[in-house]
């Protein structure tokens, strides 16, 4: 976005930061390049938000801080650098828009959030719910970080939404668990066809004041739109909802948001990469204080 580069979020109210993971792949790798696609593309991105009249650079002091470093041959030694990365982001009091990566970050990331701000509602957006309990015997990759932030006690899952879930499963009822928790599921069946600003009233309602994160798996989206991702899963949400349930989220204390899953390979045109960036773009136009 021709943003300043910074070493650290000290002075800043919101930072970009890529995490350039993807050792959590259960299926196609090279999410680890995303965030170096999402910043390529993000070139066209200019300063106004014309459809909504947000300003985020008049209102808010915001930079790169560049990329964490991580383990690429050790798994949890990534989630314990991430964490002690976004602990300090946090403890600047700057709000963390985090460029991924596969979605294995976002559970040390919330454990970085939570210890500052309590347990958050979740707005998250995925073909998948990612709350399985282990693979191959682990209990760390992609697709466990939600479970895993339930048991830490780091969401308040009376507020947690997942809009956008389809595909085929290994179980007959794969949302119990989901359910079971108290978490609203938004099956991609119930998206078809349809404008998303009604489910967003209600999401609003249910987040209340309190705190919230956004987390946006890029397979959300049809692989038409987005076929550069590792776990693809077909007839899934237009760019159109995808902005929808963004700028619905306009008005909620969001304390971090994060677009993961964005594996260039799968894309040469680069179009994946570029919503990537437009809708990090949008998550920081709808933060607190960005005046329009």
């Amino acid at each position: 976005m021709k943003l300043p580069v910074q070493a650290s979020a000290e002075g800043l109210d919101a930072a970009f930061v890529g995490v350039p993971l993807d050792t959590g792949t259960s299926n196609r790798p090279g999410a680890r390049f995303g965030p170096r696609q999402i910043r390529a593309e993000s070139a066209m991105v200019r300063r106004y938000n014309a459809s909504t009249g947000a300003a985020p650079f008049d209102s808010l002091r915001v930079a790169d801080i560049g990329d964490v470093n991580v383990n690429l041959y050790n798994l949890p030694d990534s989630c314990r650098l991430i964490r002690e990365s976004f602990q300090k982001i946090v403890a600047s009091g700057c709000v963390p828009l985090t460029l991924g990566g596969d979605h294995t970050i976002t559970y040390p990331i919330l454990q970085a959030v939570v210890a500052k701000h309590g347990p958050v509602g979740l707005v998250h957006v995925d073909a998948h719910t990612d709350t399985g309990d282990t693979a191959l015997g682990e209990k760390i990759y992609h697709g466990t970080p939600f479970r895993r932030c339930v048991e830490e006690g780091l969401l308040d899952c009376s507020r947690v939404v997942q809009i956008g879930i389809r595909g085929s499963s290994y179980e007959p009822d794969p949302y119990k668990y989901c359910r079971d928790q108290g978490f609203r599921v938004v099956p991609a069946e119930e998206c078809w066809r349809k404008s998303l600003a009604p489910l967003m009233g209600e999401v609003r309602t249910q987040m209340g004041d309190k705190p919230a994160y956004i987390s946006f798996d890029i397979d959300g989206l049809d692989p038409a739109y987005a076929p550069g991702t590792g776990t693809p899963e077909i007839a899934g949400l237009t760019p159109a909802q995808a902005l929808e349930i963004i700028r619905g989220c306009k008005g909620l204390n969001i304390v971090g948001c994060d677009l993961v899953e964005v594996a260039p390979a799968y894309d040469v045109s680069g179009n994946t990469a570029l919503l990537g960036a437009n809708l990090l773009f949008e998550m920081l136009c709808v933060l607190p204080g960005v005046k329009t």
